[in-house]
């Protein structure tokens, strides 16, 4: 990637709904060069898909909780089996695989406390091959960033 590159990236990453001629004139380019670039960007994988980012609280989402994972069984089966239930649940809006005393990190929103734990009860800590879980609640959001650093 050059700095060309670099500068389409950056300014996609936060207004992905830029016109070809808005990205060019943003970058200092032309919009068929930026059109090819992005074009490249996309197939080698360095741009993904184009989202509109939501306001949770505006969509009555406005609980937070990141939850450790502790699983007992970690034989292949249950791993994939668990990884799927946790991409199919809409509420888990992020997991992580981790190194350290918890097994998975996830993000889980819900409208409320209630609904978060029906989440717990029902969903989580009913899975064959979950041991523990630790609940942490977000009592606010101090920042939140989609855009990713781009050095160069």
């Amino acid at each position: 990637m050059d700095a060309l590159d670099r500068k389409i990236v950056e300014a996609l990453q936060k207004d992905g709904a830029l016109s070809h001629p808005d990205l060019a004139q943003k970058v200092g380019s032309t919009a068929p060069s930026c059109w090819r670039r992005v074009k490249q960007l996309e197939e080698a994988g360095v741009l993904r898909g184009v989202v509109r980012l939501a306001d949770p609280k505006l969509l009555g989402q406005t609980v937070k909780v990141i939850c450790q994972v502790r699983m007992h069984s970690h034989t292949n089966e249950n791993v994939a089996e668990f990884e799927a239930l946790m991409r199919g649940h809409p509420q888990v809006t992020e997991c992580y695989s981790m190194s350290g005393d918890w097994d998975y990190l996830l993000h889980v929103v819900a409208e409320d406390v209630e609904e978060y734990e029906k989440f717990l009860a029902h969903t989580l800590l009913k899975h064959p091959a979950v041991g523990a879980a630790s609940s942490h609640f977000a009592l606010r959001t101090v920042k939140y960033e989609t855009a990713l650093p781009i050095k160069g």
